[in-house]
């Protein structure tokens, strides 16, 4: 197993920046992060394999871009151009299983405690 924790949350207006990271325990297969509103399921943001290039939930793309340090086993997101609809609470998730599918959350057998992300109008 791994464990992961988040750091990076706060608030910000729309159109500002954060950048969101993500420390893992050990090298993994698969890591990414996903978020969630009070009374809706959790939703997938951004994630990759360890040896592949990120995939991107529509709703981010060309906003968010996802990258990891396999060095240090950390993942970074920065979020750019932020809208009011990106205030969630964002995981991170991640996986040494091969089995993992990106934008499945049931597949991650590891996750985070959360961040807060809060984009004002």
């Amino acid at each position: 197993q791994v464990q992961v924790s988040e750091s990076g949350g706060g608030s910000v207006q729309a159109g500002g920046s954060l950048t969101l990271s993500c420390a893992a325990s050990r090298s993994i297969h698969c890591i990414g992060w996903f978020r969630q509103t009070p009374g809706k399921e959790r939703e997938w943001v951004a994630a990759l394999y360890r040896s592949g290039s990120p995939l991107y939930n529509p709703s981010v793309k060309d906003r968010f871009t996802l990258s990891w340090d396999d060095a240090k086993n950390a993942l970074h997101l920065s979020m750019n151009s932020l809208k009011p609809e990106d205030t969630a609470v964002y995981y991170c998730a991640a996986d040494v299983n091969w089995r993992c599918l990106l934008a499945r959350a049931d597949t991650y057998n590891n996750w985070g405690q959360g961040t807060q992300v809060t984009v004002s109008s």
